[in-house]
């Protein structure tokens, strides 16, 4: 399918485009069958804009596209879209179509290939005013270098020049959808809409895709909710919320920071708003204090502060659960020796020494087919290692969540049967309490999975994998179908769980709030990289796919927590790992300590703001919280001097 186009400007030549008015709502009001969406809403938006649309799944995203499209007409009020507008939008369907990739990007430009028509037709009349006249035409518009412009596009989508000439059938769907955004791109349009662009993306891709985007010359309006690609693509950001959408001035970070500043100073919202950010402080506070230098653990103090920071703009959300602490965590959970992994007899990944311990926080990085997802396979023991040694702990603990889990929820089945299939023993209200968390509330907890939409499976699996109380967390592309309030629950849990994770995203914001260290996997290996995800941008714009990447040198980097090399460990490294070992597993136990302690005061705090406790009658039982109250916090005190003592020990080893 082409570009969705409404109508082509004749006159537009490139790099003088046509001046869009505006595109406005006017108390438009729109709904989907007897559902509002839309209501009495009103907002303006000018030419050259980059705007961020955001809301929660189901608040009228998509339908505001189509409305602009017209495809569908507002209930009261107007959808004011200038005449002669070129709209390009990336179709939802992925036909398996005979045509070369490039040809199907090209017919992207609907002009360039009316006038391939008429070329041919004026070619075969003989009709040289015609060719004379299409010809100049064809170089106005950049004609003669639109099949190079193609190349381009599908070269920086991830299609290898090989590629580009095979069928649009030899392709998968998530890259026949690739070809369609190529398409989009390739339309020389005044208007670009792009519903969540990066869905079929891996992360190199889409850190091309939003510096192409940042270029583009006309208007844009992006549906996403990757809150990074947001924030470098985005100069505005439409909010829709309660049936009306809100635009703000700055990307989605500055629209946090407006709309919690706005949520602040709203009294009845102070309390619950508290409640949301209170776990979140010790926690960064004594990260912070000892955070290694390295260049990721910086990244992630910060992407942890500004959790915090923002967390009041979330106070609303949906959804509220926590990792529950796992029943053992033994060191190490996971390691491999001179380990291969693939499929049958190809080996797409060798030489593996991997080490996985509790709290271990580790981002692979690398193109989709690299290996990244056999790579988690093999660590969930989903596949056999084709050669070396694998050593699994009897204790370990495996939540393991791809998007591949969505397709093996029984769809007969509700959320809490489910539930009940993984715990008979628990209450109805201990599964129905845990699944509120997750927004399965009331009746929706006992229907059937099968009409869930996507988001609602996804965070259904998410929930099952959560219950089971895992000591090591293998995700693989979580967030593809949850809205930005799931994803921030979600980072928000991963900050305090005190198991290993092992995160394959291509959500920046969770690779840098979630992750301490980044492996890269590619050309047959997995080694550790160098730096922050800004780095590993830097480096893919400079050095590009064929240059290894940087890696630390095994004789002069300090000692990974997560041992990936080729070649064996020097004795110093066995030897600091020998020393880390301990002080590592001390830091966890006094981590998990200083948490239950936490969270009893923050129930002793809640219990001591009830005006009835200071009644006469229960004197005794405000003078016991305060007892406790002083207990625990001296303990606290006492643990923490313990904690900052081994960490930093275990920063002079790293040194």
């Amino acid at each position: 399918m082409r570009a969705q186009l409404l109508q082509i400007n004749p006159l537009r030549e490139p790099g003088n485009r046509y001046t869009m008015r505006m595109i406005s709502l006017s108390r438009a009001t729109l709904r989907r069958g007897a559902r509002t969406l839309l209501e009495n809403t009103s907002f303006t938006l000018f030419a050259g804009w980059r705007v961020g649309v955001v809301g929660r799944n189901g608040t009228g995203k998509s339908s505001l596209f189509a409305a602009l499209q017209g495809e569908l007409a507002p209930d009261v009020g107007e959808v004011n879209v200038p005449r002669h507008l070129t709209i390009a939008s990336v179709a939802q369907e992925a036909p398996a179509l005979p045509d070369p990739a490039i040809e199907s990007v090209l017919d992207g430009d609907a002009e360039l290939r009316e006038l391939e028509r008429r070329l041919a037709e004026a070619e075969a009349a003989h009709d040289a005013i015609k060719i004379g006249a299409i010809h100049e035409r064809l170089d106005a518009i950049g004609g003669y270098a639109a099949r190079a412009r193609a190349g381009r596009l599908l070269h920086g989508l991830g299609f290898a020049p090989e590629q580009q000439e095979l069928p649009v059938s030899s392709f998968s769907g998530g890259w026949r959808m690739r070809l369609n955004l190529a398409r989009a791109l390739m339309c020389r349009s005044d208007l670009l809409l792009l519903d969540e662009p990066t869905n079929h993306l891996d992360l190199d891709t889409v850190i091309w895709l939003q510096s192409w985007l940042v270029t583009y010359p006309g208007t844009l309006l992006v549906i996403s909710h990757d809150r990074e690609f947001l924030d470098a693509v985005s100069t505005h950001t439409l909010h829709l919320e309660r049936n009306t959408a809100t635009l703000y001035t700055g990307n989605y970070s500055q629209f946090e920071r407006q709309r919690a500043e706005k949520l602040s100073q709203q009294a009845a919202a102070y309390t619950q708003q508290q409640e949301r950010i209170a776990h979140l402080e010790s926690f960064i506070s004594r990260f912070k204090a000892k955070a290694s230098k390295a260049r990721q653990a910086q990244s992630r103090v910060k992407a942890l502060e500004r959790m915090e920071l923002v967390a009041p703009a979330h106070w609303d959300s949906e959804f509220s659960f926590e990792f529950p602490e796992p029943d053992k965590l033994p060191s190490p959970l996971v390691r491999f020796d001179k380990v291969s992994v693939g499929y049958g007899d190809k080996a797409i990944l060798s030489g593996l020494r991997v080490l996985i311990a509790p709290g271990e926080r580790i981002g692979l990085l690398g193109p989709n087919g690299a290996g990244k997802s056999t790579l988690v396979q093999t660590i969930a023991g989903k596949l056999a290692p084709l050669s070396g040694d694998v050593m699994r702990s009897p204790d370990l603990k495996i939540g393991y969540f791809a998007q591949h889990q969505l397709e093996q929820l029984d769809p007969k089945a509700s959320p809490i049967l489910h539930l009940r299939r993984i715990d008979p023993k628990a209450t109805e209200q201990q599964l129905r309490d845990f699944l509120g968390g997750f927004n399965f509330r009331g009746d929706r907890a006992f229907e059937a999975v099968a009409p869930f939409s996507g988001g609602e499976k996804a965070r259904l699996a998410l929930a099952m994998v959560v219950y089971q109380r895992p000591n090591l967390l293998l995700l693989d592309e979580p967030t593809n179908h949850l809205d930005l309030d799931m994803r921030h629950a979600l980072e928000t849990a991963l900050a305090t769980y005190a198991g290993a994770v092992i995160l394959v995203s291509h959500d920046r914001h969770m690779l840098n709030a979630t992750c301490d260290d980044f492996w890269r996997v590619a050309q047959g290996r997995c080694e550790p990289f160098d730096g922050d995800l800004e780095d590993y941008a830097r480096w893919l714009s400079s050095a590009g796919a064929t240059t290894p990447a940087p890696s630390r040198a095994a004789s002069t980097a300090p000692a990974s927590k997560a041992a990936v090399a080729a070649q064996p460990a020097q004795p110093s490294a066995a030897e600091r790992r020998e020393r880390l070992k301990p002080l590592r597993e001390t830091v966890k136990k006094l981590d998990t300590r200083m948490a239950r302690l936490q969270k009893r005061l923050a129930e002793i705090d809640t219990a001591l703001l009830d005006p009835a406790l200071y009644e006469a009658a229960r004197h005794a039982d405000a003078a016991h919280l305060h007892r406790e109250q002083f207990e625990l916090k001296t303990e606290l005190a006492t643990l923490e001097e313990q904690w900052l003592a081994a960490a930093e020990e275990i920063e002079a080893l790293q040194a």
